[in-house]
């Protein structure tokens, strides 16, 4: 198994608290290489906190030859230029929801990702966590009946106002960020290619981004999916099926802690039975599957899945209702 040569494009949150923890948590996997900010006091920081070298400017980080990899925190309208100079560059990119503003930039960046025989793959963490693979087994054992409808919310109260989801320039807006993760779940769940039935989409006039929407999918075989999600919320992070013969009900769906007990609820007609799950580190399994993916040039579905993402996400944006606020 080839150790991969890993660099850090910017100094986001979930970098520090979630994704760099990881790298340094799998030396047989990764070998972090540098952080690299627009600024030095950044850098400097977090270089100091993961014992690694400090990088000013993006591209300083992309022209090192010591790097196989570039792991990419940056706000989605940041993305096409840097995916792009990545790849060019000869470097593997694992980069954080939404990968693009829309369809037509996602192509061009999947494009180039083939043409140049690297591995580009969306920072989706939380399939990887076990709770979703006890539902998946629910559901194939017929425990609820037949699939009738899927539902997922995920939003959360008001950030700081200069959080970069709140900044039009940079690909904020609900929809690439919180509602990326309810699309993704019915997409993973349901199958892809699903058709937008109906959107609706809360824009914030000042800010001029949708603050809150609310998403009607179907899939080819006629289930619903009605999805939620928004940055004005009271806090939800959830989905749920609702069956034949009974429901199921996964809280902290998304973004459950590496030491977080999670809970599953399945409710039949007669009675309620709640499992725990373990605590489970979905950012370790995530970065697993991006080494072994790179090491086996499994490249291919990890292309076709960013491809019907950003193609449902751009659909939904562009045949939504838009609500002024």
């Amino acid at each position: 198994m080839k150790k991969i040569r890993i660099g850090v494009m910017g100094c986001a949150n979930i970098a520090q608290r979630m994704v760099i923890p990881a790298i340094k948590n799998l030396p047989d996997n990764f070998e972090l290489v540098a952080i690299a900010s627009r600024t030095y006091k950044k850098a400097q920081q977090f270089a100091h906190d993961f014992n690694t070298s400090a990088i000013i400017g993006y591209e300083n980080l992309i022209d090192r030859d010591d790097i196989d990899a570039i792991y990419m925190p940056l706000p989605t309208g940041l993305h096409n230029e840097w995916i792009s100079k990545a790849l060019i560059s000869g470097k593997h990119v694992l980069v954080e929801k939404s990968l693009a503003l829309d369809y037509n930039s996602t192509q061009r960046l999947v494009e180039l990702a083939r043409s140049k025989n690297l591995l580009l793959m969306e920072n989706f963490m939380f399939k990887y966590h076990h709770q979703h693979q006890v539902v998946w087994q629910n559901i194939n054992k017929g425990n609820i009946g037949s699939v009738k409808l899927f539902r997922s919310q995920f939003g959360f109260p008001p950030l700081n106002p200069t959080n970069f989801r709140y900044d039009n320039d940079l690909g904020g807006g609900s929809l690439l960020d919180a509602g990326a993760y309810t699309v993704m779940a019915s997409r993973w769940f349901l199958g892809d290619h699903q058709d937008v039935i109906s959107s609706v989409l809360y824009i914030d006039s000042q800010r001029n981004i949708d603050i809150n929407g609310s998403v009607t999918l179907k899939n080819r075989k006629g289930i619903v999916s009605q999805l939620s999600f928004g940055f004005d919320n009271y806090y939800q992070c959830n989905y749920e099926f609702w069956g034949s013969k009974g429901r199921l009900f996964v809280d902290k769906a998304f973004t459950p802690k590496p030491f977080e007990t999670t809970q599953i609820l399945l409710e039949n007609q007669d009675k309620k039975v709640i499992t725990n799950i373990i605590p489970d580190n979905h950012f370790l399994k995530i970065l697993i599957e991006f080494q072994q993916c790179i090491e086996k040039k499994e490249h291919e579905s990890k292309f076709q899945d960013i491809l019907d993402q950003s193609k449902t996400l751009t659909e939904i944006k562009e045949r939504s209702k838009k609500i002024q606020l």
